[in-house]
Parts: C-alpha cells; sequence; structure tokens
C-alpha cells in the first residue's frame, strides 16, 4: 500500500501506543478529546488522514466504555477526513467474553460491538488473544487475530523445562495451551471447570499428570482470578513441585494480583502488556507485545503476510 501510515493513540493505554511508534519508527499523531458539559466526548485528529492509512491504537480496558466510545469516535472522525484505510488495533477486546446466548433475553455483547466499529468507519481490525476465537466471525472485516505464545514461550524457554508440564484451566482453551506446550516440548494437561457465575466456577479434577511437576498455569486472561484461585486449590492436592502462571492479559480487577501472588507456591506471574498493568509486584514480569504488534501494522500496511508471524 503506497498511502502514508497514521497512527492514532486514544487514551486507554498511551505507553503501548508510543512503543509500538518507536518501533515503527512513526510519530504518534495527537489526539484531542474534549469532554462537554453534557459528558459528551468530542474526538478531533489532529493529523492529515486524507488518503492515508489510519491506525487506531486502543484496547478495551475498564473504563470500557469510555474507551469504547472513544475509540468509535475516532474511527468516524477517520472516515470522515477521508482515510484511505481505518484499522482499529485492539490489543484486548473486552467484548469477545460476550461471545453467546447463554441465558434467556441476553445481549450478545461482542457481536453488537464489532457491527459498531464497522459503522463507525473502520475497514480492518488487529486484535490479541480473542477470549473465544469464534468472535473473529463476529465482525464483517478483516481481522488480524494474533496471539502472545511467542513471546510466552520465548520467556519460559529459559528456563529448565525438564520436569514442565502446560496446564490449562479449562478445555475451552486447552487447543492454546497444547500449542504453547508444544513451542515448550513439554506435556499438557487441562482443568475440568464449570463456570455458574463472573465470580463463582468449580474445577472437579485436572485430566493429566501434574504430581511433582514444574506447573505453568496458561490462561488468555485474569481478570478478577475466581478460575485460578479454585485451579490452584485442586492442583494444590496433586502437590505438584512449583507453580507459575501466565496469561496474555493481566487485567488484575479487585486485587487479584495480589491474592494469587500471595500463594506461596506461586512462584511468578507473566502477562504482557496488552493491557495497563496496575502495578508493579517482585511476583510479576510483564511482557511486551509492542514488537509484535509493530511488526503486524507494517506488514498490513505493505501488504504482506501476517501469520508468518505466529509459525512456529
Amino acid at each position: 500500500m503506497n498511502a502514508e501510515i497514521v497512527i492514532f493513540g486514544g487514551s486507554a493505554h498511551p505507553a503501548l501506543a508510543d512503543e509500538i511508534c518507536r518501533y515503527l519508527n512513526v510519530p504518534r499523531s495527537p489526539v484531542r478529546i474534549t469532554r462537554f458539559a453534557n459528558d459528551c466526548l468530542q474526538v478531533q485528529l489532529q493529523a492529515n488522514c486524507r488518503e492515508r492509512d489510519v491506525y487506531l491504537i486502543q484496547p478495551l480496558v475498564p473504563p470500557v466504555q469510555e474507551n469504547l466510545v472513544e475509540l468509535l469516535l475516532m474511527a468516524d472522525a477517520a472516515r470522515g477526513a477521508s482515510a484511505a484505510r481505518v484499522t482499529a488495533v485492539m490489543p484486548h477486546y473486552a467484548y469477545a467474553r460476550s461471545d453467546k446466548k447463554d441465558e434467556p433475553r441476553i445481549s450478545i455483547g461482542g457481536r453488537l460491538v464489532a457491527d459498531l466499529l464497522v459503522t463507525a468507519g473502520v475497514n480492518r481490525v488487529l486484535t490479541l488473544t480473542l477470549h473465544s476465537a469464534e468472535v473473529h466471525g463476529f465482525f464483517s472485516v478483516p481481522v488480524d487475530h494474533l496471539h502472545a505464545l511467542r513471546e510466552l514461550a520465548a520467556y519460559f524457554s529459559r528456563k529448565d523445562l525438564s520436569n514442565a508440564v502446560v496446564l490449562s484451566p479449562d478445555l475451552g482453551y486447552a487447543k492454546s495451551a497444547a500449542a504453547f506446550a508444544r513451542r515448550l516440548k513439554v506435556p499438557v494437561a487441562a482443568g475440568a471447570k464449570e463456570r455458574f457465575s463472573d465470580s463463582k466456577v468449580t474445577i472437579s479434577a485436572i485430566i493429566g499428570e501434574v504430581a511433582d511437576r514444574d506447573v505453568i498455569i496458561l490462561d488468555d486472561e485474569i481478570a478478577r482470578g475466581t478460575t485460578l484461585v479454585e485451579l490452584l486449590r485442586v492442583l494444590r492436592t496433586q502437590e505438584p513441585r512449583s507453580i507459575s502462571i501466565a496469561c496474555t492479559h493481566g487485567l488484575f480487577a479487585d486485587g487479584a494480583l495480589e491474592k494469587l501472588a500471595a500463594a506461596e507456591d506461586v512462584t511468578e506471574i507473566v502477562c504482557t502488556n496488552s493491557v495497563p498493568v496496575p502495578f508493579a509486584h517482585p511476583k510479576l514480569t510483564v511482557l511486551s507485545v509492542a514488537p509484535a504488534l509493530a511488526e503486524a501494522i507494517r506488514r498490513t500496511h505493505d501488504g504482506e503476510s501476517v501469520s508468518v508471524l505466529f509459525e512456529q
């Protein structure tokens, strides 16, 4: 694509936007966000968008609704300014958890928000580790669905893995956990989980050998940590040798980081900077996904394959 690239970052995660821009050697163009007396937002993109390839970097993190409206307004402004193409770069798509109708008269937010983004003017989506891979199909525009298994595997591959096993908290994430285990050349196990609500889950058993092993628990995100607390309870009955926790999106709501780190048998917690991490902790390691996102943006802009970035 011959159009000039222009990158804007919303207020959700400016540090990540700046890091991506440094890798691309492209300045982050300013955005002016105004809040009126009636609490409505107005967005002005303060750089020329006409016939440019525009990228809007904005993970949907708390306050999710504020950041979503900001992204919609940025997309509308870019389209109204005659951008050649508008790509929403959402390292975290919070509404991916709302992916099915599991109760009567319930909204499917993942599909609705996808429709809103397209209506606002988004021509392409770049996202990272969706909670449910099926959400990819909610969008009527092209989606590049990236993952952070490469970054996480590179970190753990520097350790002694001779006695390690990767553990998925549930069968739904077992496929990704198996792909991660293959990268590390270790076996995989999974928990048998049943979710009753956002704050209540039960894990009845662990499928696979974890006794006297160095267990690496892998999940897509940690929000309240409810699933992991339950998984740790069951895992301890198997007497593992050590426990590490890894995820892509470290949301750590309601004191989840402190709660998990307080467990003496949890040696470390590893996440990426797909979302702003609230604070540092001695047990926490944050890996950057900015290089991967920057390279995906460059390849998208140049019309090159993005999938080759994630081949093992």
